[in-house]
């Protein structure tokens, strides 16, 4: 070969080496998916999906012999939100819509129509139908038997606390419906049974205890059949076995992390299923002809899926599938009425998930799209599960992804990544644009389940009940020292970070220990726990206000004490505060609030604050924007410039 030959040779080999090493685009990070959901239609001709064109979510509906199709454009302020087949070809669906300068748009209730050609729209429930205070949803799983689907009704009645649902059987084309069901409970979530009778009716009361009522199959008057407040005990139903004699309920397990039981109708009698060895179930998946189960999904650390009925047609294709997407979680999303025909979905933590068709005649799966092509799953980060002990011995899990190509270093900055809720959310192992986007700047990433997270059982949940501050910080506090006595993180270069709670998290942990991180920034985030039972959207309703007592009490001055903007003088940490102006669930005065005070003090700190975004930014310019800042400040601050040394 001559030099000159090599000499290319070389040079196309460092190009290479340097493309395939290149930072990822932080806008790529900050891009909304291109896909979200793909369903098949009941007869296998047409796919339904809600897809971005344009930067809006548009429902598109495509031919499968030509994969070509017609996007439904709602009217300019409207995106789709969710839809569903409900006869051969014939979608319903919902939007959301911007409001008052909101960025992200809100659901606003209407249940539309359409054909699969694009044709026959029409307005179903809501103002836009004539029924200006009528909202509906579609009961799960979707019945459609002689062109009617179940839906409940909610008639919004003025007051914040709810009505009392309806169930109704509604013609998919003509739109006349029949009441079947009235809900013996406010905000009542309906059960059906496999010839699409409404059997159970489920919601917690203001008290925030859970109450199950259930009614016999030829109808009649509903009978409270478990009742929290008295026993003491959770329970849910999820849906009926094969031949009726049983529901499938959500219980606390054999390991009281979450399991599923079956309830027998004629004894009263509840025997356990499946039992969570880490995490509770999360899903059951349902057999093609949605009237049994055969398996459960649940996520103790990567996603793990038991099979209950190993014998079935359903069973034997997801593990087919899963052996063939080794390392991926594989969930099948839709199926048609013969169930010959599937669309199923894989995913990891460092893809944001693929669509594929797979048809049982020519046993063969066929991609359709990516959620986001841009985004190449081998120059993302690993998130690795990981467990420890709290100071007072409770078992904690979560995650530690370290930046591409680090995964053996050690003494990283390091990023705590703290999720919000607090109550029933988890951070899981799935694709998070915001993980990544640190760990593409060579930051580790930690993430811990602190108690109050969900999946973790009842009692886990409730363990964080009156703890903001308390042994919920104190777990965030055990994981960062884990990551520290595990040699990940250097301890001079450690940041906190969150949204929401997490925000609160982030600020709290900077006051309450000063000298384990560096810098701490505050997403969305509440500062006062006092306002936080006055303002924003929660405490405007009996029910919301007894959550609030429930979750955190009622002593102010023990909420004044663990509220960050109480206790700036212990603060050592830079701060970022980063503020939605149209935010109703954390408004915007908890972030000004702070800044002030911050401000008196003489304490100096970065404001990123969007007038038009809300609990969470939205608009992938907004987003884009947020995350250059948030990397110069963490580069400023724990990274490898000089200011950071």
């Amino acid at each position: 070969m001559s030099l000159s030959r090599l000499r290319v040779v070389a040079f196309l080999l460092t190009a290479w080496a340097n493309a395939a090493t290149a930072a990822v685009p932080l806008a790529d990070f900050a891009r909304h998916a291109q896909f979200r959901d793909i369903k098949i239609s009941p007869q296998g001709d047409y796919l339904a999906a809600s897809a971005v064109v344009d930067g809006k979510a548009v429902l598109s509906l495509i031919h499968l012999t030509d994969m070509k199709g017609v996007n439904l454009r709602p009217r300019e302020t409207d995106e789709i939100a969710d839809f569903w087949w409900v006869a051969p070809h014939r979608v319903f669906y919902t939007v959301s819509t911007k409001t008052g300068g909101l960025e992200q748009p809100v659901g606003t209730g209407e249940l539309f129509a359409v054909d699969a050609d694009g044709s026959s729209a029409k307005a179903v429930i809501g103002y836009r139908a004539g029924r200006q205070f009528v909202s509906a949803a579609l009961i799960q799983p979707v019945f459609a038997a002689e062109h009617k689907v179940l839906l409940a009704k909610y008639a919004w009645n003025g007051s914040h606390d709810g009505v009392y649902p309806v169930a109704e059987w509604m013609d998919v084309n003509t739109g006349i419906s029949s009441v079947r069901a009235i809900a013996p409970i406010r905000n009542a979530t309906f059960v059906i049974d496999n010839d699409g009778d409404v059997r159970f009716a489920y919601a917690q009361g203001t008290d925030q205890k859970m109450r199950v009522y259930y009614r016999a199959k030829s109808g009649g008057a509903w009978e409270l059949a478990f009742d929290e407040s008295k026993t003491g005990i959770e329970v849910t139903p999820l849906r009926f076995n094969r031949d009726g004699s049983g529901v499938y309920m959500g219980c606390g397990g054999a390991n009281h992390v979450g399991g599923v039981c079956l309830w027998n109708i004629a004894t009263r009698k509840m025997t356990p299923v499946w039992s969570g060895t880490g995490a509770g179930a999360d899903a059951l998946l349902s057999t093609f002809d949605e009237r049994d189960v055969y398996a459960v999904h649940s996520m103790p650390g990567r996603a793990a899926t038991t099979l209950l009925d190993r014998n079935t047609p359903e069973a034997k294709l997801l593990v087919s599938l899963l052996q063939q997407f080794s390392g991926e979680d594989v969930r099948i999303t839709s199926h048609t009425q013969d169930g010959k025909k599937v669309v199923f979905f894989a995913g990891s933590d460092t893809d944001p998930g693929q669509f594929y068709l797979y048809d049982f005649d020519a046993r063969k799966a066929t991609f359709l799209f990516a959620r986001e092509p841009w985004i190449k799953p081998e120059t993302m980060a690993k998130s690795e599960p990981i467990t420890l002990k709290a100071r007072d011995g409770l078992a904690l899990h979560g995650y530690l992804t370290k930046p591409s190509g680090k995964e053996d270093a050690k003494n990283l900055p390091l990023v705590v990544f703290v999720h919000g809720g607090p109550y029933g959310i988890r951070d899981d192992w799935a694709f998070n644009p915001y993980v990544q986007m640190l760990s593409s700047r060579g930051y580790a990433v930690l993430q811990v389940n602190y108690r109050g997270s969900g999946d973790y059982g009842s009692a886990f949940l409730k363990a964080g009940y009156h703890e903001w501050g308390g042994k919920m910080q104190d777990d965030v506090t055990d994981a960062t020292d884990w990551a520290i006595a595990q040699g990940v993180a250097d301890p001079k270069r450690i940041c906190i970070f969150g949204g929401s709670y997490g925000g609160y998290a982030a600020l709290e942990g900077a006051v309450k220990e000063p000298d384990l991180y560096r810098c701490a920034i505050g997403y969305v985030g509440v500062y006062d726990l006092r306002l936080m039972t006055t303002r924003g959207d929660i405490p405007q309703s009996t029910s919301g206000e007894n959550y609030l007592k429930m979750v955190l009490g009622e002593d102010q001055s023990v909420l004044w004490d663990r509220s960050p903007i109480a206790h700036l003088d212990r603060l050592k940490a830079k701060v970022m505060l980063i503020v939605g102006g149209a935010d109703k669930r954390v408004p915007a005065v908890q972030g000004e609030s702070l800044r002030s005070a911050l401000n008196k003090a003489h304490i100096e700190h970065e404001w990123l604050y969007q007038r038009t975004e809300g609990h969470g930014f939205y608009d992938e310019a907004n987003r884009r924007d947020l995350f250059t800042k948030v990397i110069a400040f963490l580069d400023r601050n724990i990274g490898t410039s000089p200011a950071a040394k």
